[in-house]
């Protein structure tokens, strides 16, 4: 058995969760997320819980097992709490703006760097620290991976972007004048 599949995924009150024949609906006080159901799989509600099983024994529901229940578990967690990334600018003269549902960064180019945020994902600014939030935890992570991507920190000064949590690898440069 996988052991994070066989676990039981809690249902916190004011969370709704509907079984369906194609997707899983969860509806909370944040919003409402959809998950898809795997048909070799079986989803069981009961108690406050919800577990899945197996039908089969395969290398494919195997796989599938603990992806699946972390995907619901992501849903139900996304409702009633949300998720958020930091990302850092770092950089003489580097600078971050939201405005609106446009986050304007300005990072060694030419021209600001214009990145639109999709529906369901808000974005704060505080100095040099861009916080993104939202209840998907797949877009918050997309959203935050695409923007680090314009300008990744670099080895030697480590301007750049990068997340909160992230440990820049130093490298030392050139040696001395040689004689």
């Amino acid at each position: 058995m996988s052991r994070i599949g066989r676990l039981p995924v809690a249902v916190p009150n004011g969370v709704e969760v509907k079984i369906g024949t194609d997707v899983v609906e969860v509806k909370g006080p944040k919003g409402s997320l959809s998950t898809p159901v795997c048909s070799l799989l079986t989803y069981e509600q009961a108690d406050g819980h919800v577990t899945l099983g197996r039908i089969e024994d395969t290398r494919q529901s195997r796989s599938q097992h603990g992806l699946r229940r972390t995907l619901l578990a992501n849903c139900i967690e996304g409702v009633t709490k949300g998720f958020s990334k930091g990302l850092e600018v770092i950089g003489v003269g580097y600078r971050v703006a939201v405005k609106g549902n446009i986050i304007e960064l300005s990072v060694g180019y030419s021209h600001p760097v214009l990145v639109e945020l999709p529906d369901g994902i808000k974005a704060v600014v505080e100095g040099q620290v861009l916080t993104l939030s939202g209840i998907d935890k797949e877009l918050v992570g997309e959203m935050a991976a695409k923007i680090r991507r314009i300008r990744k920190p670099e080895p030697y000064k480590g301007k750049g972007i990068k997340y909160v949590t992230e440990t820049i690898r130093r490298k030392v440069g050139k040696s001395g004048g040689k004689k």
